[in-house]
């Protein structure tokens, strides 16, 4: 099979990952492949980007960047190309198994899952701990935020991951197998790093992020929309396109608007990040029971998903016994 596991394998394989990330969540630090991803791009960055105030060629200097993303992104793709391949002469069921030990760092709903949870949680506690807490998962000042706006960066953070850390490497994989799931984490996490206008950790990202932030956009188009589409399934209630289009359009991603604002409106709640977006201005704000709904929801998709997988791939084996 040289030219790619079959969709029977490639959908049982996906079953196998979310299995494994509901019962073991993510592999340690130094196993990691999206961690060694992290290591390589803060190495390359060191290189690429001006130190804050330097002058430089803006052309230049996103040239740079997209070449050394490029030079990384073959070097992930062909790693798993590789890893890919060599299960191509196994029988089918071992290279389910196998295949699906491989795609399961490339996805994390377990450990999202967990993380938005214990934001509130760390709430109950109180502002100061929901402040702390919270900032694990966004990179904004957090030390202003009430627990409104605590509330707010947790469930963005909850709908826009679950695009990036399930939906979009599952439709990646199921694109293109291991190596279009890697590319995916690639680019998602070249954007994290280095997608930013302006000065972060003493770098001035400007020119040097530009090529990372536009193939994240790229790559994430089309799960984006998906995603809001699912989070619409999950919910039980279809939104009309036009209303939630208008929604996406206020945030300055072309795609991270999409799963945050079918969220905000299908919960019908505010989200704002001050001077950035405001997503459903005539939404209420969050309440404790809209994390816990939004949490029930996202499981959905993904229970959704792993259901889909499943029988995609029974279909595939009762064909291929009959």
């Amino acid at each position: 099979m040289t030219d790619g596991p079959a969709w029977g394998v490639l959908a049982g394989a996906a079953a196998v990952a979310l299995a494994l990330d509901a019962w073991l969540g993510e592999p340690p630090a130094r196993l990691h492949p999206v961690v060694g991803m992290g290591r390589l791009l803060q190495a390359l960055g060191s290189r690429i980007a001006p130190a804050a105030g330097e002058v430089v060629c803006p052309a230049r200097t996103r040239v740079a960047g997209a070449v050394a993303w490029s030079l990384g992104a073959a070097l992930v793709v062909g790693l798993a190309w590789a890893m890919q391949a060599g299960w191509a002469a196994t029988p089918w069921w071992a290279q389910v198994v196998g295949l699906g030990v491989l795609l399961k760092p490339l996805l994390a709903w377990r450990m999202l899952r967990d993380e938005v949870a214990a934001v509130q949680a760390a709430l109950r506690q109180g502002l100061a701990q929901g402040r702390a807490r919270v900032a694990r998962l966004v990179s904004r000042d957090v030390r202003a935020l009430d627990a409104t706006q605590v509330r707010q960066a947790a469930l963005s953070t909850l709908a826009e991951n679950l695009n990036d850390s399930v939906v979009a490497p599952l439709f990646w994989w199921a694109v293109a197998g291991l190596p279009g799931a890697a590319l995916y984490r690639w680019a998602n996490t070249a954007d994290a790093m280095w997608g930013y206008r302006g000065v972060r950790a003493g770098r001035d990202w400007t020119w040097a992020g530009w090529w990372a932030a536009r193939a994240d956009d790229a790559l994430s188009w089309l799960p984006a929309r998906l995603s809001a589409l699912l989070l619409m399934l999950a919910a039980g209630r279809p939104l009309r396109w036009t209303p939630l289009r208008a929604q996406a359009r206020q945030t300055p991603s072309p795609n991270g608007g999409w799963p945050m604002g079918a969220l905000a409106l299908l919960l019908d709640v505010r989200l704002d990040k001050p001077g950035v977006y405001t997503l459903h201005a005539g939404g209420r704000p969050p309440t404790e029971a809209d994390t816990e709904q939004a949490l029930a929801w996202c499981g959905r998709v993904v229970a959704m998903l792993g259901v889909a997988a499943l029988l995609l791939a029974a279909v595939a084996a009762v064909g291929a016994a009959a």
